[in-house]
């Protein structure tokens, strides 16, 4: 089957192309995609690992691409796809539509394993939830002012090991019997239903004010101790918090460190911060708050595992 989905947005066809082609900053962009890993092949071709949500569940699977910056066209196809997908392939093409808009144009070919009607309809309906879903964003990426999407990270060193540092991060269902600003943890993983690597967080934390907040989360684990998550419920400061875990040891010296990706939401600046309050005043206000849990986190770690 073939269906093809588009929308026309007020912004020069390369930045809009330029957004497709950076699938490795799609977790940030579009609201379906977990985390990517491309693996650049040759003369335009990548192969992509990729984990995202369809229909509520949790999918991975490779796909293989071939980028064309001449004609702004990107063709896929997945190479091992996730049930009931049996084949998944299909392009995106930005054109120009006048007055400095872009036409862009996405299109899905698929099969269902045997052709079963089931599966069938359960591919149909994640293609048009997700379709509709990355072009809304890309529509607002590349229309958005691009202070509002930041990175920053906080490490500490420390006697140790790693592995044990990864463990700490990785069970956090003990996190509120050992961190004082987690309230209480919702853990599910393989033995729920998810893919292998794959759990789901559901957590309640206290800010410096007294306040608590709820933020759930898909987090993927990565060989070389690395753990990198997308939250799918974020503060209503920001419409996007992605994030990476990561330990190394040397001589006897363990470096973990915590990096942050968010896309903030200009709409909530003035509701959350107050009125007159800017997207710089959310800038800090947003890396204080994200740093001071990360670094309370990476001292408890230290504590613990040294």
């Amino acid at each position: 089957m073939t269906v093809s989905h588009e929308i026309t947005v007020a912004a020069p066809p390369d930045r809009v192309y330029a957004l497709l082609a950076d699938a490795a900053g799609w977790p940030a962009l579009f609201p379906p995609t977990v985390h990517a890993v491309v693996t650049p092949l040759s003369d335009g071709h990548e192969r992509l690992q990729l984990w995202a949500t369809a229909n509520g569940a949790v999918k991975t699977w490779t796909s293989l691409r071939t980028l064309d910056p001449a004609a702004r066209r990107i063709t896929f196809r997945q190479e091992v796809s996730a049930p009931p997908v049996a084949s998944m392939g299909g392009e995106w093409h930005v054109s120009q539509a006048g007055d400095g808009r872009s036409r862009v144009v996405l299109t899905h070919t698929y099969s269902a394993i045997g052709d079963d009607p089931a599966g069938l309809a359960w591919i149909e309906e994640a293609v048009e939830r997700n379709s509709g879903a990355e072009l809304a964003a890309l529509e607002a990426g590349a229309l958005a002012d691009p202070g509002i999407d930041f990175e920053f990270s906080d490490s500490v060193e420390f006697a140790g090991s790693a592995r044990d540092a990864h463990a700490f991060i990785w069970d956090a269902q003990h996190w509120p019997a050992r961190l004082p600003h987690v309230v209480s943890v919702d853990l599910s993983g393989e033995s729920d239903g998810e893919p292998a690597g794959v759990q789901r967080l559901r957590m309640e934390t206290l800010a410096k004010d007294g306040s608590s907040h709820t933020t759930e989360s898909i987090r993927v684990g990565l060989p070389g101790l690395r753990i990198v998550y997308k939250q799918t419920r974020p503060p209503a400061l920001l419409t996007v918090h992605t994030g990476r875990w990561t330990f190394e040891e040397r001589d006897g010296l363990v470096t973990a460190t915590s990096q942050h990706r968010v896309v903030l939401r200009p709409a909530a600046i003035e509701q959350v911060l107050g009125a007159g309050k800017t997207v710089a005043d959310a800038r800090t206000f947003v890396r204080e708050a994200l740093g001071a849990n990360s670094l309370a986190t990476l001292r408890h770690v230290a504590g613990v595992t040294a």
